[in-house]
């Protein structure tokens, strides 16, 4: 028989690893990244650990050793978006959990502290996307005037999306209004006749929003045989490249553009 202390241990460990797990999922990590340091901090704190990984929400069974009687904790996913910073703090904790051998509250106080700063970024990030897109302007042959337009449309689309985020909105909703945003913010090259490449400017508007991180994760699931959470990975991805598409379109014909040159 397991003692009551035991029992407790159990409980607290499995709560925190089936948190920490949701928010590996919701920052875009594949199943085979939060098995493993899911596995490892387990390990630290001296349980075994079974992940099943699922489209909404993951379980985590935790047991004191091998063949006894474990607790079995289920988390819902967190929808935060895909965070690479977020997604390398959390690995980066594992580590730092298992090399020093750190106990279950201070490894609790810690992962609240990195999840609580997903967002602070976000100036540095949208200035640094708003260059990359309009880089892509450039690649695809837009002049410097739209590369401007993309510049600032991206600015604006992906503020508009930050702010969305954090009011919880679905994501589908936070595409269609990016995609919106941006669209009509770059048809006023063409309207205007901002230099020669208005219509490069439309196009790449949304690229920024393209989301290929998704698209990867679910080949990357594939490979590692997490079927269901590859097509669940890939049918969020197509909704929200139908999202994008909806909300550029509408863009269009709220502007009056007719991109059939």
């Amino acid at each position: 028989m397991e003692t009551n202390e035991t029992l407790t241990g159990i409980s607290e460990a499995g709560l925190f690893l089936a948190d920490y797990a949701a928010w590996l999922w919701g920052c875009g990590a594949t199943c085979v990244r939060i098995s493993k340091n899911v596995n490892r901090i387990a390990s630290s704190f001296g349980y075994e650990a079974e992940i099943i990984v699922m489209s909404g929400n993951i379980a985590v069974a935790l047991y004191a050793h091998h063949g006894e009687r474990g607790e079995v904790f289920i988390c819902r996913n967190k929808a935060c978006g895909i965070n690479f910073d977020l997604n390398a703090r959390l690995s980066a904790l594992s580590w730092n959990i298992t090399d020093n051998r750190l106990d279950i509250s201070v490894a609790r106080n810690l992962f609240t502290r990195i999840i609580s700063r997903h967002y602070h970024s976000g100036m540095r990030i949208m200035l640094f996307t708003s260059l990359a897109n309009a880089s892509f302007c450039r690649l695809f042959g837009g002049d410097h005037a739209a590369m401007t337009t993309v510049f600032f449309a991206t600015m604006a689309g992906y503020y508009m999306k930050q702010r969305l985020l954090r009011l919880k909105a679905d994501s589908r909703v936070v595409f269609f209004v990016c995609a919106f945003v941006s669209s009509v913010l770059c048809a006023g090259a063409n309207l205007f006749n901002w230099g020669s490449t208005p219509q490069v400017a439309i196009a790449t508007s949304v690229l920024y929003l393209i989301p290929g991180v998704p698209y990867l994760n679910a080949a990357s699931d594939l490979i590692a045989r997490q079927y269901l959470c590859s097509f669940s990975r890939f049918t969020d991805a197509v909704d929200l490249t139908d999202s994008l598409s909806a909300g550029l379109c509408l863009g269009l014909v709220v502007m009056r553009i007719n991109m059939l040159w």
